[in-house]
């Protein structure tokens, strides 16, 4: 069996939570492991804290969202869970990752070594540390999508587990 949900959510900080909640109630109603649930969950909401901050012209041209075309004050979660497997998109109508991020399929700030301890620069690395697979990639002109997998873990007596 299979499950896949979509969210349409506006830039806006309370989104965050909302996108994490709906992902681990899924998470717990199929069976999955709490501790994999937990760490998909951090990584959505990284994910959807730089759709937040960096998806959308509002930041860059000084405009209020309010004067914002609808599809650029929003941004959409698609949720997978596939077998043993979850797959999440967050995609954006942001200017995109710089040329040298997406180049790869881990955010080269994904390495053996901690990020900076500046405040921002750390989502990134983060969703790559709890993910088992990170692709970053622009749509020209149209933003950027952050997609992440995870092999899943089964609680005994899961509703999805595959046999």
């Amino acid at each position: 069996m299979s499950i896949w949900w979509s969210l349409h959510l506006r830039r806006e900080a309370a989104s965050v939570p909302l996108a994490r909640r709906l992902l681990l109630g899924t998470m717990e109603t199929a069976g999955v492991d709490p501790d994999i649930s937990f760490e998909l969950s951090v990584a959505l909401s990284e994910a959807c804290a730089n759709a937040v901050e960096h998806g959308g012209p509002a930041a860059e041209a000084g405009a209020g969202a309010e004067s914002l075309p609808e599809a650029c004050a929003a941004y959409r979660v698609t949720a997978y869970l596939d077998g043993d497997c979850c797959r999440i998109e967050v995609t954006d109508s942001g200017p995109g990752f710089p040329a040298a991020t997406v180049s790869g399929h881990r955010p080269p700030s994904a390495g053996p070594s901690e990020p900076s301890e500046s405040e921002h620069g750390r989502g990134l690395w983060l969703i790559a540390e709890l993910a088992d697979h990170v692709r970053l990639r622009n749509r020209p002109g149209r933003g950027a999508v952050v997609s992440f997998d995870k092999i899943l873990k089964w609680r005994e007596g899961a509703l999805l587990k595959v046999s």
